[in-house]
């Protein structure tokens, strides 16, 4: 008889046993055929597995079904076998960002073209509408689109070297700073002098800023910083230290921006 056990249970006997096989997440979702990330969220317990996807893990593993989803489940009986190695080259995803100053300057001047006009984005949203086209597509495709850095200050993530960027693009005549008042608080700005150059960018980053821009765009600069109060790769974050991008991995609705559930094969 089969016990009916949570998704959390069984992405923690999944922890378990992968631990045991002193296996990576990396190296057993390259072995399963599925992709880091879910690996992460099936040991979350925020994505579930299909009985296909649970006899790949078994045979990988070393498990039985039965015994997996017994009541008095335990890793300590179970003989881990050699059959199942781990892999002798393993290209392990190195997620630490290089900024790619020319396209983070593209991606600027294509945010303010399509929002500078709204009274509402100043030096607050605009870092937010960033952020999130950032984070969103590391997310989603699990590789940079700026490579900038963020960092936890009180009014949300803020990318680092940012003035350094804004002082140049003044000076090459690409942007200018405003300085006006919003509802009767005063209010930083910026008005883009050129276009950007959407060469620079490929299909897939534009459609996210985009998507991006259509979500965030209107909100008050206090509603977009709340909002980004609330998205684990902040919350986890110490204060004043860098936010690290696979943290966009353990996030959940309405933040997350993937399909775990779809994901099958890489």
């Amino acid at each position: 008889m089969i016990f009916q056990i949570s998704q959390v249970q069984i992405g923690q006997r999944i922890v378990e046993l992968r631990k045991k096989k002193q296996l990576s997440q990396e190296d057993l979702a390259k072995i399963v055929g599925i992709s880091r990330p879910s690996i992460t969220q099936i040991e979350l317990g925020k994505r579930s597995l299909n009985i296909m996807e649970l006899q790949k893990f078994a045979q990988v593993l070393g498990f039985s079904l039965d015994d997996f989803m017994s009541e008095d489940f335990t890793s300590e009986g179970l003989l881990i076998s050699e059959e199942t190695e781990k892999p002798k080259t393993v290209n392990e995803r190195i997620s630490v960002p290089t900024l790619q100053i020319g396209k983070f300057k593209n991606v600027l001047l294509y945010i303010l073209e399509k929002c500078a006009g709204k009274p509402n984005v100043g030096e607050t949203v605009l870092y937010k509408l960033l952020y999130f086209s950032d984070f969103n597509y590391y997310e989603l495709y699990e590789e940079h689109l700026t490579g900038a850095n963020y960092r936890k200050l009180p009014f949300g993530p803020v990318p680092q070297n940012l003035d350094t960027i804004i002082s140049q693009m003044i000076d090459f005549n690409q942007i200018q700073r405003v300085k006006t008042e919003y509802h009767g608080y005063p209010q930083t700005r910026y008005l883009p002098l050129e276009k950007a150059d959407l060469t620079e960018l490929k299909a897939s980053e534009k459609e996210i800023i985009d998507r991006v821009i259509e979500q965030m765009s209107d909100w008050s600069a206090s509603a977009v910083s709340n909002y980004s109060h609330k998205d684990i790769p902040w919350m986890a974050s110490k204060d004043g230290e860098e936010i690290n991008y696979e943290l966009a991995f353990y996030r959940e609705p309405p933040f997350s921006v993937r399909n775990y559930e779809e994901e099958v094969e890489l």
